[in-house]
Order: structure tokens, then sequence, then C-alpha cells
């Protein structure tokens, strides 16, 4: 025969068959998409259980971190430092603090806008505030210095008050 002309339309034999073909390949389809949508929602379910696990593992872990902090702060208690409580102990601080991550972004943008003059004598106080043998040397050093000054301007003044004494006593004579 001749090829079917595209105004020629298919028996109705052919046509039924096309049809139940389609309506069965869409069942399929639903069929595996149902399928698939209860498997994606208990894998969703699943994760949210894990994160949910998971947040409370990290904040039992901070709370242990605590401990071993508490417990090192006795005296006669060696720090040995792991990765683990390395890991903590920066989550465990900025529990304590939620503004430390600001404050301390915020302290580096002001350190970073001081003129070099600033940051040196920024630097040197920190140095001597920060060391008590630092803290020691820079009061008697200090001290010595104003001494210093002081018997220096008062050998200043006895000499010319000597000298003023002296030629008001050769005047005299």
């Amino acid at each position: 025969g001749h090829p079917p002309s595209p105004g020629t339309s298919f028996p109705e034999g052919q046509v039924d068959s096309l049809l139940s073909i389609i309506s069965s390949q869409r069942e399929r389809f639903r069929a595996k998409n149902q399928e698939l949508e209860g498997e994606n929602r208990m894998l969703q379910h699943t994760v949210h259980a894990l994160q949910s696990e998971l947040d409370n593992l990290r904040a039992d872990n901070i709370k242990l971190y605590e401990k071993i902090k508490f417990l090192q702060s006795y005296p006669g208690r060696g720090s040995s430092r792991d990765d683990t409580e390395q890991r903590y102990s920066s989550q465990y601080e900025e529990r304590l603090d939620p503004f430390s991550s600001f404050s301390r972004k915020e302290r580096q943008r002001k350190y970073l806008s001081l003129s070099p003059w600033d940051k040196a004598t920024l630097g040197m106080g920190r140095l001597i505030l920060s060391n008590k043998t630092a803290r020691t040397v820079a009061f008697f050093y200090t001290l010595f210095l104003h001494c210093l000054v002081f018997l220096v301007l008062y050998k200043t003044a006895w000499s010319e008050s000597v000298g003023r004494d002296c030629a008001a006593f050769c005047a005299k004579k």
C-alpha cells in the first residue's frame, strides 16, 4: 500500500491499542512517581532526624568541654589539650558570648585604622600590661626617671642660687 496521508486517521482498532498502551505507560509512571515521592519523604525525614541528632551531640560536646574546663580550673590538674578540645573550645567561647565574633572583627577593624605610631604605643602598652615583670620594670624605670629629673632640676636651681649669692657677695666687696 501507500503511506497514510496526514489527513487520514488511524483505524479504530489501532487507536484503541495505542490508547491502552499510553494509558498503561502513564499508570506505570504514576506508580513509579508515587514510589519515588515516598522514598523522598522518608529520606527527608531521615535527614531531619540526623540533623537534630547532630545538633544535640554538638551541644552535648560543648557541655562536656565546659565540664573539662571547670575541672581543669582546679589546682594540680594538668591541661593536656587535644584536637577535640581545640575544636570545641571555639564553639564554647562563641556560645558564652554571642557578640564576641562581632567584637573581634570590630577590634581588628579599629586596629587596622590606627597610625603606625599608635600601633607601636598600643603594642608596648599591651606588652607591659600583660607581664608582671614588665609592669614592675616599667614602674621602677618611671620612678627612676622622675627622681633623676627632680634631682637635675634641684641641682640646677641650687647651682644658680649659689651663683647669684656669690655674685651678690662679690658685688658688695
